[in-house]
């Protein structure tokens, strides 16, 4: 006898595949619109953000001092003191011209006018290079994920076959990633949030991460189809694997939440976008292993039954 409460994902798999298919229609119209807003990391360029102790001078002012060499500069604000200035490569000597015209040439010495908080600067073939390697690191994630799924439930044969558990994590990991990188669109094109090298780890971690949930699922789901009786339904086995583990999966969940909320509220600048990241995409694996994952699932071999 299953209990009601043990059904309640599955009975309301409707539910969730619509919050699930809502999120990922604004994610891909996002992306379909805006885009991306890629990072020096990938375009190559300079990046700098300069703090402004006695108050943030007006910003045409800031623009007009650092055109003179670059005329495609950008200079946007940035906390309550400072500047993000991105600009075309330089190097060490170019370095000095463009701190001197950020202090604003005045006769107050530089340190306490303009204070240099971060510098970088990369070339355009490292810029290209970097983005090849992160678009290989996803897909060679992706296929392993896969293959790890597929060779591990291959003992699994009814009755969901055990490439249907791989294709269904697949979709899970999908849901996953997109979720964080339409966020990021639409940040970036109302804010100004790029998407660097510490982006794709974010995204790389939230594969990871996710996949690990959902195999948790997925290992008590073949743990029960193993020790019930043969004609016990499959969305019961599922929805009775749900039941024992999910309270597992938040608790997991919960506790690395909590590590990143604080890292995006303390860590400053240089980890804000990547914590942000992986804190929508950590809540999205929890949220796809517990709801959209397992259930899947049982769609799956429901069509199945309907097509024999």
């Amino acid at each position: 006898m299953v209990s009601k409460n043990n059904m309640w994902v599955i009975n309301n798999r409707k539910i969730f595949y619509g919050i699930s298919l809502v999120l990922i229609v604004i994610s891909f119209v996002s992306l379909a619109l805006w885009g991306l807003k890629p990072g020096i990391d990938f375009t190559g360029g300079t990046l700098i953000e300069i703090d402004y102790p006695a108050g943030r001078p007006d910003q045409a002012l800031v623009t007009s001092a650092i055109s003179s060499i670059d005329e495609a500069v950008s200079v946007r604000p940035f906390g309550a003191n400072a500047y993000i200035v991105r600009m075309k490569p330089i190097d060490l000597k170019e370095k000095a011209v463009v701190m001197s015209a950020l202090s604003l040439n005045t006769e107050a010495s530089t340190t306490d006018q303009a204070v240099l908080k971060t510098f970088d600067s990369i070339g355009p073939v490292l810029g290209a290079e970097a983005l090849r390697k992160a678009l290989v690191s996803i897909v060679l994630v992706i296929l392993g994920i896969v293959l790890f799924i597929t060779f591990a439930f291959r003992k699994v044969s009814e009755p969901v076959s055990s490439w249907k558990y791989g294709l269904t994590a697949i979709i899970a990991l999908v849901h996953d990633v997109i979720i964080p990188t339409g966020l990021f669109s639409i940040l970036g094109h109302f804010y100004g949030y790029e998407v660097d090298t510490l982006f794709v780890t974010a995204l790389l971690v939230i594969l990871g991460f996710s996949v690990h949930d959902t195999i948790v699922v997925f290992d008590r789901v073949r743990e029960n189809l193993r020790l019930s009786s043969s004609n016990k339904p499959f969305n019961e086995v599922v929805g009775q694997s749900i039941s024992q583990t999910i309270v597992r999966s938040i608790n997991t969940s919960m506790t690395t939440l909590i590590a990143l909320i604080v890292l995006y509220f303390v860590g400053g600048s240089s980890t804000e976008h990547f914590s942000l990241a992986l804190i929508v995409g950590i809540a999205a694996g929890t949220y796809s292993s517990i709801f959209i994952g397992s259930a899947l699932l049982v769609t799956i071999e429901k069509w199945g039954r309907k097509g024999k």
